[in-house]
């Protein structure tokens, strides 16, 4: 299952905080699908990457409750080995544009992360982290900051990691986590 974290709504398309539902949808895309609505509080697509099927999720639910969808999915999946859950997700720690692999750890501060943290009860998921940078004005800023629309450089270095941490998504299929974390987190 690999779920993208962000807001629901046209007031946050094209916000760093979406850049998680981005890569996601672009994975539908990639499998000739795209993401539609379900009774889970989330739009969903069952998908065919790397020669695996793999449920594509963006929950409904507003970032702050995204685990509320995801532990719904998760448990309606009949899943209980968290390295086949992967989160792709802003991230204020990282320079906008850079995309890194990761399992387990920290939340950093994130709402999101910590919902399906909260409902899973666990951290041990693999993540996709795009940077969106720090927000000029300090941590304060941060909720303007992600929920701001990018332009110029910046919505372009967001629109190439986009990609990228699609491309993670699928090495991480096709590979594994540890040749996608040495392979993306190199870069």
């Amino acid at each position: 299952m690999v779920v993208g974290l962000g807001n629901p709504g046209s007031r946050y398309e094209g916000t760093r905080h979406n850049v998680g539902a981005d890569a996601v949808a672009l994975l539908a895309e990639r499998s000739g699908d795209r993401l539609r609505p379900s009774k889970d509080e989330a739009l969903l697509s069952e998908a065919r990457l790397g020669g695996h099927r793999v449920l594509l999720a963006f929950p409904t639910t507003y970032m702050n409750d995204s685990g509320r969808s995801v532990v719904r999915l998760w448990r309606r999946g009949g899943q209980e080995d968290f390295d086949r859950l992967v989160i792709v997700h802003d991230e204020l720690d990282l320079p906008p544009g850079r995309v890194k692999v990761k399992v387990g750890g920290g939340l950093a501060g994130h709402n999101g992360l910590r919902s399906v943290e909260a409902h899973l009860h666990t951290r041990d998921f693999t993540r996709v982290r795009i940077g969106v940078g720090k927000p000029p004005g300090g941590k304060e800023q941060g909720v303007g900051h992600v929920l701001s629309k990018t332009t110029g450089a910046t919505k372009e270095l967001l629109a190439v990691a986009v990609v990228e941490a699609a491309d993670a998504v699928e090495l991480i299929l096709t590979e594994g986590v540890d040749a996608a974390m040495a392979r993306i987190n190199a870069r």
